[in-house]
């Protein structure tokens, strides 16, 4: 079995039966915070990572190997009862988790809507409905406490650009960076688009003109920092920008603002409202 959770959720998932004792591969660092967070105790593998840090209660999981290509070999040794993948990676992974016979969910984390969506489904599967609960209605009084407080005029025009090293493409309202800046009050000036990331040449930006360029990074955030340092200094196109004029253009925290949605984005949200209305405080 192959199934999303959250967002456009497989609508079989009403007839799942809760079963606390399935034995789990999580891999993403996201999930296991999410399992963490459910107080679920029976997860075998997780993810290889030197850049986050994996939940204290799943410290003697075995290693699977790196989130983008699991190591499928140590997987099927594992013999696990589910496959726990984010929803980006789907189209690599599908085809390999059914071919090792072994049933997989692809959690939508493109947005905190979404995988709080994700959440309160696998609380219904592994019999962790009151966590679930309790974990949505705390986004939810977050989230209504936080349009009340940040109820700014005008939206400011965003240019959102995820960098990876050697290029970048620019992220729409349906990547998690671009949700988040939806969230804040911002317009995203390529934000009306299906797909999460567009290649767009400067100069077509330069026509949208953004009030303000937010950089973040998929990967190596060392790496494209200096990648977009080159590409600001030897472009001449960028020098155009009103936006670079006026210094508003801001390197993003990439543990805040990746491919996924994850349980920083209140941290996410207060840094960009900093940013995206520091003129008016």
């Amino acid at each position: 079995m192959v199934a999303l959770l959250g967002g456009c959720v497989d609508q079989t998932g009403g007839d799942r039966q809760a079963d606390e004792q399935k034995n789990i591969v999580a891999t993403s660092v996201t999930i296991c915070e999410i399992l963490d967070a459910l107080e679920i105790e029976n997860v075998i593998g997780v993810p290889q990572t030197d850049t986050y840090s994996i939940p204290e209660r799943y410290q003697k999981a075995v290693s699977i190997g790196a989130a983008m290509n699991p190591d499928m070999e140590i997987i099927v040794t594992l013999e696990p009862d589910v496959i726990l993948s984010p929803a980006s990676l789907a189209a690599d992974l599908q085809t390999k988790y059914e071919n090792a016979g072994i049933d997989s969910y692809f959690l939508d984390l493109s947005s905190t809507e979404s995988m709080y969506g994700a959440i309160q489904e696998l609380g219904y599967m592994f019999g962790r409905k009151d966590q679930a609960a309790a974990l949505n209605r705390e986004f939810e009084d977050y989230m209504q406490s936080y349009r009340e407080e940040h109820s700014q005029s005008g939206q400011p025009k965003v240019l959102l650009l995820m960098g990876l090293p050697g290029s970048y493409v620019t992220a729409t309202d349906a990547s998690y960076a671009g949700s988040l800046v939806k969230l804040a009050g911002g317009e995203n000036v390529y934000g009306d688009d299906e797909e999460a990331f567009l290649n767009v040449n400067p100069e077509d930006m330069l026509g949208k003109d953004p009030d303000i360029i937010l950089l973040t990074s998929h990967a190596l955030p060392e790496q494209v920092e200096k990648m977009f340092e080159k590409e600001f200094s030897e472009n001449d196109v960028w020098k155009h920008f009103r936006a670079v004029e006026e210094g508003r253009v801001y390197t993003l925290d990439h543990n805040k603002f990746g491919m996924s949605a994850n349980f920083n984005y209140r941290e996410a949200l207060d840094d960009l409202q900093e940013l995206l209305y520091e003129t008016d405080q």
